[in-house]
């Protein structure tokens, strides 16, 4: 038997106030199916959904049965969103390497456009991690009513109002305040790790090294001979004979 969602109560954050802002450049782009006139529209959509769910995805990374479902339409946004948080890398990179009070924080960062409220949301979401699995966590989390509300069945997930009028910088994207592996995981795989070398080797070209004849190597040469300068003798003032040193008249 699944326990239902546990109650928290929301605090005061930017995308709960509601916004006159006018439309301009430091705005974010809203990628959505209901305005897309060329091919490229749709290139640029799918590149939107792997930023904002994955960072950034390399080839290995994407989910070409997924982007050709969506291109012929039969997908929407909002189910392939589902595809890529219920994939092999979102689960590699993200849940097998944080707990799962991280996990549904970062999962409430990337679909739901927000930072999470209190410490109770992520104990709340937790449970249904623990009860449901990954799958009902996230059908839960793009069933809700907050994303239904704000991103629908066609529109790409966004940090909502990151950006406001009356500051001077915006709030730090979710992907650079939020990395995928967190302090105890980082101890755990061993990096960052710093080595440093005794010597430092220098690499010249083949090109540019010296020749028979050049110049530079007399340095080389001067440099490698162990010069000894000569001792200086030790005159002691009890070994002088002043009388022989006086001049006779």
């Amino acid at each position: 038997m699944a326990l239902p969602l546990l109650s928290y109560t929301p605090v005061s954050q930017n995308q709960r106030v509601a916004g006159y802002e006018v439309s301009g450049d430091e705005q974010p782009r809203i990628y959505t199916t209901e305005n897309i006139l060329f091919g490229t529209d749709m290139d640029e959509l799918i590149e939107a959904a792997y930023r904002q769910i994955f960072f950034y995805a390399f080839a290995w990374d994407r989910e070409r049965f997924l982007e050709s479902q969506l291109r012929n339409g039969q997908l929407t946004v909002r189910d392939f969103i589902r595809g890529l948080l219920l994939s092999k890398t979102f689960y590699n990179s993200f849940y097998e390497k944080n707990s799962n009070y991280r996990f549904v924080e970062q999962c409430v960062q990337r679909v739901l456009g927000r930072d999470v409220y209190n410490e109770r949301e992520k104990i709340a979401w937790s449970i249904v991690v623990a009860t449901k699995g990954i799958k009902g966590f996230v059908d839960q989390l793009i069933n809700s009513e907050e994303y239904l509300t704000n991103f629908g069945y066609d529109t790409v997930p966004y940090q909502r109002r990151r950006v406001l009028p009356g500051r001077r910088q915006g709030e730090r994207p979710f992907n650079i305040k939020s990395p995928r592996y967190d302090g105890y995981y980082r101890a755990k795989l061993g990096f960052p790790q710093i080595i440093w070398q005794n010597e430092v080797r220098r690499f010249v070209p083949q090109d540019k090294q010296a020749k028979a004849g050049d110049p530079t190597n007399f340095l080389d040469m001067a440099r490698g001979v162990n010069a000894k300068p000569n001792p200086l003798p030790r005159v002691s003032a009890q070994n002088i004979d002043y009388m022989s040193r006086v001049p006779k008249r």
